[in-house]
């Protein structure tokens, strides 16, 4: 049988297990013109909590009673589809189902003999590309700067700090363990970590982290933590929004410190954005992040989690911060 993961119903607050159900399907023949495909790895990622609330977004929400979907690398088992032959592996935005079929509309070919089949979720996929375009394209790094990245042991974070030291600055990374500032340290090579669960003052910390003041900020969980960076600063300073992982599960929107007088007096950006906005330079992006991968100037982490079952499990787990690197599931 075909195992499918529908959202049950809409979360409130952090996700539970109840908010998800299991139900079975017929492994699917495809028509004339599709591909029959077996899943091999899911991604789970943070943003698809905003997609269970029902509200309006630059994507649609889930459905309750449907299936959720995700970045998703399968095997073609099955084709009748003239680009895509049995034995073929893609990558694409599908749905949490054992087996599916597809006819083939936004499906990229990927090659195991290139690289893992998880970096194409991972660092060769939107990931890696979410990084290299929210620094260079918002941060606009220059040698010599200072870049401080919050939820910086995460899939993002740990590319847009390896980038950063590939073109010449300096970068501290903010995270929610010593074992996991000590990596960013020792593998990810950031000139500094800081543990915010255990730093008292965590304003006062960074600015004793970032002597010369804060350049560019990557800002992947929003917050209190934000809110200690961006008391530190510089004039002309760039602030890409790429996520807000610390206020996700809110159920009341709440108040922090009011942001206007701190740009205005800095001169600062701040500008959120969607990976999907510089679409038209994601061939040429992929083959820089390759290149480099090659040569061993950037690395990557992943946790991978085993079993389809175990999916809505992982998702979960990225609000308790129990991956290291890109949350993976492999089935």
């Amino acid at each position: 049988m075909n195992q499918v993961i529908l959202l049950k119903q809409r979360p409130v607050g952090k996700p539970t297990l109840n908010d998800f159900t299991f139900t079975n399907a017929a492994i699917p023949v495809p028509p004339d013109g599709n591909v029959l495909l077996k899943t091999l790895f899911v991604s789970v990622d943070p943003y698809l909590r905003g997609r269970m609330n029902n509200s309006r977004s630059y994507i649609p929400s889930f459905e309750t009673g449907k299936p959720i979907q995700s970045g998703i690398i399968a095997r073609v088992i099955d084709s009748k589809h003239e680009g895509l032959k049995k034995g073929d592996v893609v990558s694409g935005m599908l749905e949490w189902k054992e087996y599916q079929v597809s006819d083939g509309k936004g499906l990229v070919k990927v090659d195991e003999k290139v690289s893992p089949l998880s970096t194409y979720l991972g660092i060769l996929g939107m990931t890696g590309m979410t990084a290299y375009l929210g620094l260079t394209e918002i941060g606009m790094p220059k040698a010599g700067e200072t870049i401080v990245v919050s939820g910086a042991a995460g899939a993002v974070g740990t590319i847009v700090g390896q980038i950063g030291k590939i073109m010449g600055c300096t970068v501290v990374g903010i995270t929610g363990t010593d074992e996991k500032a000590e990596q960013l340290r020792l593998k990810f090579k950031f000139d500094k970590a800081i543990n915010y669960k255990t730093s008292p003052d965590l304003k006062e910390a960074i600015r004793v982290a970032c002597p010369a003041g804060v350049d560019i900020y990557f800002d992947n969980v929003g917050g209190e933590i934000s809110d200690a960076v961006l008391a530190n600063i510089n004039k002309f300073a760039r602030l890409p929004v790429c996520g807000a992982i610390s206020l996700y599960n809110a159920t009341e929107t709440p108040l922090g410190p009011r942001l206007q007088p701190i740009l205005l007096t800095k001169s600062a950006t701040m500008r959120g954005f969607i990976v999907g906005d510089f679409s038209a330079k994601f061939p040429t992006v992929i083959k820089q992040l390759a290149e480099w991968l090659k040569e061993g100037k950037l690395t990557y982490s992943e946790t991978v989690v085993e079993g389809f079952e175990n999916i809505p499990q992982a998702f979960i787990d990225l609000f308790d911060g129990k991956n290291e690197g890109k949350m993976i599931v492999k089935i």
